[in-house]
């Protein structure tokens, strides 16, 4: 494999350049870009973000595999204090052209793959392969959407004697009434 070559974010690549060989590169947001994804992601804070990306040919299409490592803040679903938890993950996906021939032929057609493949892959809108779009969302899925941090425990509430929506109504009967 190629050395990666540092790379701006966002990135995008061209199909045609992952024809002519494989292209690898490495992607580090600055400290703007981490806050703005955080944003986006629902984080407190996104510490360290980078990736490793590789991209090669693929039918007609590319592979886009690579490793990403982060460093994120999160608000536990338990306690709502805030803890770090480190990512470090590899991803695959396939694209393929809109005019692949692998492509579906129309709205809700079939893909002309093996339809037990675990994942299919990705139709492009153009013949750009959004890399820092793959990268995020891979990240995205890494994240527990019911974050929890180490140690925390959920202590269910005390139920009270009496859980009715009745039970406050009882409150305001006056001393001589019966039931």
């Amino acid at each position: 494999m190629a050395e990666p070559v540092n790379t701006p974010w966002p990135c995008e690549v061209p199909l045609a350049r992952v024809d002519r060989g494989e292209v690898a590169l490495r992607l580090e947001p600055d400290a703007d870009q981490r806050k703005a994804i955080a944003k986006q992601l629902g984080l407190v804070r996104l510490e360290e973000f980078s990736a490793e990306v590789y991209l090669s040919s693929w039918m007609d299409g590319a592979e886009v595999s690579g490793r990403l490592r982060a460093r994120v803040i999160q608000i536990c679903s338990v306690s709502a204090d805030d803890f770090e938890e480190s990512i470090d993950a590899r991803f695959t996906v396939h694209v393929i052209p809109a005019d692949s021939e692998h492509a579906p032929a129309e709205e809700g057609g079939e893909l002309g793959l093996d339809p037990e493949a675990d994942d299919p892959p990705d139709v492009l809108e153009g013949e750009v392969i959004d890399v820092s779009g793959y990268v995020l969302e891979h990240l995205a899925l890494e994240l527990d959407p019911f974050p929890r941090k180490p140690g925390a425990v959920f202590e269910n509430p005390l139920p009270s004697a009496e859980i009715s929506p009745f039970a406050a109504l009882k409150a305001f009967k006056t001393k001589g009434e019966t039931d």
